[in-house]
């Protein structure tokens, strides 16, 4: 199934036309503001400090480190862009492993005492960007994302799943691979797993960064955690004990570094397992009832925000103000996730408009903002708005529906879109992101992750040859 492109799409009038005959609610704002008391380039204010204007950058996991865990010069030159992007918050700017076999991808940065020097030179690199460009550092909030990738662990050459799970789930074992009891944490390997990230976060510090996340989104550990109903003792079974392992996690930064701020990014919602069809879109897996998805309302495709809001509570309670809010996961509902107009390789043609997509995820968003307004809540999904982010975005603003706009996807193809955005200038439309999901193809090959299709950089790497051939044969299907 076509759906029209947001590129299509030429003036406001169109946009919102189109929105209405999808019966799609969201947020828009025809005008977009300039200068400094505009929406999106208003300081944010918070008993920690002030926030410079409205958007952050969203973490990535990145497929161009070195096999031990090093950045490289790849990874460099993302970072300084990060800093010369124009937003005030670095939401981690990259997924880091707290420890070998809990990376995604065999090049995913590892933070340990060999690589903390490195990565502090990421840090660095940013703010050197940040302070030649815009004149200043002091209004900027930088932290680094901590992760296990649980399930979809790949640590070593080749990429081979080597996954440990949270528990033994019984429609994504099958669809994933995994055969075997041995993959399930124990008890004491998860209490071991808790003092892993309450040391990579204590490198974080020295490293310079004023904030860990402690990553509970897409399918990774802590979000199987938020899930894991049907796994016995401590981890498992009440929200209480499926959130024991992030409670122990904060309980072991505090003691350790104490001054060190922790947000967490949290998948709000969650919908089953999608798989290709014979006509190449995404079809759901079929069941009576499906409880393992968080902020789900048990038929897997629906969504109730009552636990997740639950969750935020004890967010507050723990002191927690940070907040990231995203949906679904990349690798068993990715349309949920990540909307986009092309799929990766081993993705399928979206069961919807992707606009429906973005609606879900800001709409649940302005929600739980609605049930908690002190909390500093970081939206995401709307790279895929393209030229017309600024207007829902600068709308969703005004009306409260997120403190800040994450920009992810959209940072690879147009780093500095927030600064032309913040400066009253047009997008430049020829490197708005256009959602052609190279940046998933690409690690999912085993290739560097980048933007090929619109980073000159990029363009001119051996790589893109081949991910011209595996795109087509995605849309031949």
């Amino acid at each position: 199934m076509k759906y029209p492109r947001v590129s299509t799409l030429k003036t406001a009038a169109e946009f919102q036309a189109h929105l209405t005959a999808l019966g799609v609610d969201l947020p828009f704002d025809a005008v977009v503001d300039s200068g400094p008391d505009a929406p999106l380039a208003r300081p944010y204010r918070r008993a920690a400090g002030v926030i410079g204007n409205r958007f952050a950058v969203l973490p990535m996991e990145g497929w161009d480190g070195t096999p031990d865990g090093h950045p490289s010069d790849l990874t460099r030159r993302r970072w300084r862009h990060f800093g010369l992007s124009g937003a005030k918050l670095v939401w981690g700017g990259e997924a880091v492993a707290v420890r070998h076999d809990g990376r995604a991808n065999p090049n995913q940065l590892v933070l340990n005492e060999a690589t903390v020097a490195d990565i502090a030179g990421l840090h660095d690199v940013l703010l050197a960007a940040h302070r030649e460009q815009f004149g200043r550092t002091d209004d900027l909030l930088v932290g680094l994302q901590l992760t296990h990738s649980g399930r979809f662990a790949r640590p070593n050459d080749r990429g081979r799943p080597e996954p440990r799970v949270a528990y033994r789930h019984p429609y994504l074992d099958c669809q994933f691979g995994v055969q075997y009891d041995a993959a399930l944490l124990s008890d004491d390997e998860v209490a071991r797993l808790t003092d892993d990230f309450a040391k990579a976060a204590c490198l974080a510090r020295v490293a310079g960064f004023a904030f860990v996340d402690i990553k509970h989104c897409h399918g990774y550990l802590g979000h199987e955690f938020l899930s894991a109903v049907a796994r016995p003792g401590q981890y498992g079974g009440s929200l209480e004990n499926r959130t024991r392992f992030l409670r122990d996690i904060v309980a072991g930064i505090r003691a350790a570094v104490p001054d060190l701020e922790i947000g967490v990014r949290v998948s709000v919602f969650d919908f089953m397992p999608f798989r290709r069809g014979t006509d190449g879109i995404g079809v759901p897996l079929v069941v009576a009832t499906y409880p393992y998805a968080f902020g789900g309302d048990g038929t897997g495709l629906g969504i109730d925000l009552d636990e997740p809001s639950a969750f935020l509570d004890l967010l507050e309670g723990l002191g927690i103000d940070l907040v990231c809010t995203t949906g679904g996961s990349p690798y068993y509902n990715p349309h949920v996730q990540r909307p986009a107009a092309f799929p990766p390789s081993d993705g399928y043609q979206p069961p919807e408009d992707p606009l429906v997509g973005v609606a879900r995820q800001v709409a649940a968003t302005a929600r739980l903002k609605a049930r908690h307004p002190r909390l500093t809540i970081v939206g995401s999904a709307y790279s895929y708005l393209q030229e017309w982010l600024p207007n829902v975005a600068q709308r969703v603003l005004r009306d409260g529906g997120a403190d800040f706009i994450g920009l992810g996807r959209m940072m690879l193809s147009y780093p500095d879109f927030a600064a032309d955005v913040l400066a009253g200038r047009p997008p430049a439309r020829k490197r708005l992101c256009r959602t052609f999901s190279d940046c998933t193809t690409a690690p999912r090959n085993g290739l560097v992750s980048g933007c090929y299709p619109l980073d000159p950089f990029y363009k001119g790497r051996p790589e893109r040859e081949q991910l011209g051939r595996l795109r087509l044969s995605v849309r031949s299907i």
